[in-house]
């Protein structure tokens, strides 16, 4: 079983990002789970989302506490909340942000880190307002390139299956991002200091 966790704020599509990819893995024939919690439910506000995937049937009704994989839709959070709280030695994490993962060495200490900016992928293809985009696909197309956890394709396929307006705009978003993830693998910025040294 592979679990994972979605940090956003209200209004960034992060219950729909769990949707989705639930539904693009149910797609490949995956078993899924995929539910939120809120705090207080306004825009702005922080917002979290669970998904467990497996080839078998799923028992667990709880919150993921110790996820593989944590998909950060606002790179706020990082500092606002203990995001990391939970992940698995080695573990994933995928932030919206346009820095390089590099400027995220708290979090290459403890797992393999990968940006792609969403928010600027989202205001180019007119997804939400300048002010409060609308980052859940682009976010998405990222994570299927970098995870290998789903299809590039039946993501797409998913986002066209169930987003009700802007389809192309949101594919073309998701197609986008697949290209544009920057990864680092765990301590390497510990390895680059080393090697400068």
């Amino acid at each position: 079983m592979r679990e994972l966790r979605l940090h956003g704020r209200g209004g960034q599509g992060t219950v729909v990002a769990s949707k989705l990819l639930a539904v693009a893995l149910f797609l490949e024939g995956r078993q899924v789970q995929s539910f939120p919690m809120f705090g207080v439910e306004r825009r702005g506000s922080p917002v979290t989302a669970f998904l467990r995937v497996d080839d078998k049937p799923i028992r667990l009704r709880c919150e993921i506490e110790t996820p593989d994989d944590l998909i950060v839709l606002d790179s706020t959070l990082i500092s606002a909340t203990d995001i990391t709280a939970g992940l698995k030695p080695g573990g994933r994490i995928l932030i919206n942000s346009d820095r390089a993962p590099e400027d995220f060495p708290q979090l290459l200490e403890r797992a393999h880190v990968s940006t792609v900016d969403a928010t600027g992928i989202a205001v180019r293809h007119g997804l939400g307002g300048k002010a409060q985009p609308i980052v859940n696909t682009a976010i998405l197309g990222a994570f299927a390139a970098d995870s290998g956890l789903i299809s590039s394709r039946t993501m797409c396929d998913a986002i066209r299956e169930e987003v009700p307006m802007l389809i192309d705009a949101n594919i073309a978003a998701a197609t986008e991002a697949m290209g544009a993830v920057r990864h680092a693998a765990m301590g390497s910025v510990a390895v680059r200091e080393v090697a400068r040294a």
